[in-house]
């Protein structure tokens, strides 16, 4: 009886090993490829799959996107110039059969193959292209990419430059002449605006002169400004001190006037001369 007990406990034990070995749980984001006596047996859905135990062997393919960083890799541009360039890439399995039938470790294969791209199409451009067209090198990548691995059922959706180390001599070289872009921008702005600054100050010049008044106009308003900062120094504008200079002649020419008019009128009769005594002499 109790080898009878102990026989049934094992018989028991055995068929629970043998339904979980049997019983497969394929996830919504993966796709189970069935081999039978190592030969392909077709594709598994998600959902729960029962398999015949030492028979059958189940391999679940995710499907989702991965995201895999490519390592820095030392490049010489096309201009000889040694750069560190790391990227990421985004691929997904597309074909879950050829994923594993037709490489070994699908992760691993796209990792290098990854790694020789970039320094393939890197190496293929100058140091300025590298920096500035970035985008370009990303689509020349992928598609380089795409075609090494559509054998394999990867289809790669995405690769973008992720950094981009310069040697520190190189850095300076590029501050300086970035420094030397903004200074001579810097000038020519300058430049523009001292053009555009003569040519309106033309313009009021030929204006001024249509009209005298307003440039007097002008002087006694900059004399109003100078007195509202109370300044101690006052300077005259040129025109005014012509001015100035001019009423100061014309008072002299007054006085003048005034005093021609003061001596006598008969000029021709002698002015008698003084007597010794204080007596005039008549001449």
């Amino acid at each position: 009886m109790g080898v009878m007990i102990f026989i049934l406990v094992v018989v028991a034990v055995l068929v629970a090993v043998v339904l979980a070995m049997a019983v497969k749980i394929v996830k919504q984001y993966e796709q189970g490829v069935l081999f039978r006596f190592g030969r392909l047996a077709g594709t598994r859905n998600p959902g729960l799959r029962l398999i015949i135990p030492f028979v059958d062997v189940l391999h679940r393919v995710s499907l989702r996107i991965v995201t895999m960083p490519i390592q820095s890799q030392g490049i010489i541009t096309r201009d000889n110039v040694s750069v560190d360039v790391s990227a990421v890439a985004y691929f997904r399995v597309v074909d879950a059969v050829k994923s594993v039938i037709a490489v070994e470790n699908v992760n691993a294969a796209i990792n290098q193959i990854a790694q020789t791209t970039l320094r393939k199409v890197v190496g293929q451009h100058t140091l300025d292209e590298t920096l500035s067209e970035t985008d370009r090198i990303n689509l020349d990548i992928r598609e380089i990419l795409d075609v090494a691995t559509v054998e394999w059922g990867v289809e790669v959706t995405l690769v973008e430059l992720k950094d981009i180390q310069l040697p520190d001599s190189m850095k300076r070289a590029m501050a300086r002449q970035a420094e030397a872009e903004r200074e001579k921008r810097a000038k020519i702005i300058n430049a523009q605006g001292e053009s555009l600054a003569a040519a309106a100050l033309g313009e009021a010049s030929d204006t001024m002169m249509a009209h005298p008044l307003a440039l007097q106009l002008r002087n006694l308003q900059s004399l109003v400004e100078i007195a509202v900062d109370k300044n101690s120094t006052v300077v005259f504008p040129a025109p005014l001190m012509s001015t100035i200079g001019e009423l100061g002649a014309f008072l002299a020419r007054e006085t003048a006037s005034a005093a021609t008019q003061a001596l006598p009128t008969d000029l021709t009769k002698p002015i008698p001369a003084p007597a010794p005594n204080g007596v005039p002499e008549t001449v």
